[in-house]
């Protein structure tokens, strides 16, 4: 199951009582105080692994808490201190405070990467912290602190250098099925895609990129139909976008249209993902009249993106061409 967002809670430790505690020895006369402090509370720390792929766990578990720190003791020993919570999430999840989901507590965007999410609290200080020349036998300890609290929204961004975008039964799953390693569900009905699948792609023998088929988007996704605009935050990490468009002879829809609503749908939900340079695509190209159809769109498309390709998932044509010309363009914008 593929789970992208979850609310949770995290609790970090208390910090340990310090001791109030006197030295009482035979033969050492006063002995004076000797209480320890308390061990500082347990840290909840959201840590990024290459080996997870959704927020699954995360799911089932809404509670963390930390350890609490141990309280000091006589002879000046200090209280042990408290074990982190260390939640495991994928690479590309970021942490928001639930009460104002716009601000951004940790984006963790590497392997291994750590964020502290909530901090334990401080150990208390125990008696024998207070002695002084003119107050040689306090009898204050202090209590230690409660650790922090936060309700946290979790959302997934997969990490992606291309995301195929369309409409339903667009071909976009068949499309990543053919060029990477990704096995994603393909049936001839609208939605088959309801989660966004990641594929390797290999270019040659040492070059490669990852690719994202996002599920299909419809007019007036921004305003919830569909699926709506649920699955678009998985393209903001994306650096090229490959807009496929339905040309086979069971289509009965203006590929100029579908090109503008779904451009619309993608202004409405980011202008920064508008602004994402594109690779138009001419789908399902594998019958006469369907190359037909293209024919007669060629010029409209070219002159609303000049990278304009025409490929076929199911008899391969293109399909070469498209990978080579995605990499090309990934390398020219990496370099940029």
């Amino acid at each position: 199951m593929f789970v992208d967002q979850v609310k949770i809670t995290v609790q970090a430790g208390n910090g340990g009582d310090g001791c109030c505690s006197f030295r009482r020895e035979k033969f050492i006369p006063k002995g004076g105080p000797d209480g320890g402090n308390g061990g500082k509370g347990g840290d909840v720390v959201f840590r990024a692994v290459g080996n997870l792929s959704t927020l699954l766990d995360l799911r089932y578990q809404q509670l963390y808490r930390a350890v609490h720190g141990k309280p000091g003791s006589g002879q000046m020993k200090t209280g042990k201190s408290g074990e982190d919570c260390v939640i495991q999430v994928p690479v590309g999840t970021v942490v928001r405070d639930f009460e104002s989901r716009g601000v951004v507590l940790a984006d963790l965007t590497e392997e291994f990467q750590e964020f502290i999410i909530v901090r334990g609290g401080r150990g208390g200080l125990g008696n024998e912290h207070y002695k002084s020349s003119t107050n040689r036998a306090p009898r204050r300890a202090d209590s230690g602190e409660p650790g922090q609290h936060k309700v946290l929204f979790v959302e997934l961004k997969l990490l992606a250098d291309v995301a195929i975008i369309g409409f339903p039964n667009a071909g976009k799953s068949t499309l990543i099925s053919k060029i990477s390693n990704a096995k994603p569900k393909i049936a001839d009905y609208p939605f088959s895609t309801l989660v966004p699948n990641l594929g390797l792609v290999k270019v040659g023998d040492y070059q490669s990129f990852i690719a994202a088929d996002i599920p299909g988007l419809i007019q007036d996704a921004h305003l919830g139909k569909g699926l709506g605009t649920r699955f678009l935050k998985h393209t903001e990490r994306t650096r090229l976008l490959v807009h496929l468009l339905d040309f086979s002879i069971t289509s009965d829809r203006d590929p100029v249209a579908d090109y503008e609503i779904i451009q619309n749908e993608l202004k409405h939900f980011s202008e920064e993902l508008y602004g994402k340079p594109q690779i138009l695509v001419a789908n399902k190209i594998d019958h006469p009249e369907a190359e037909a159809k293209f024919v007669e769109y060629q010029e409209r498309l070219e002159s609303i993106n000049p990278t304009l390709l025409a490929c076929s998932s199911v008899t391969g044509t293109g399909i070469k061409e498209l990978v080579f010309k995605i990499y090309e363009l990934l390398e020219k914008n990496k370099e940029e």
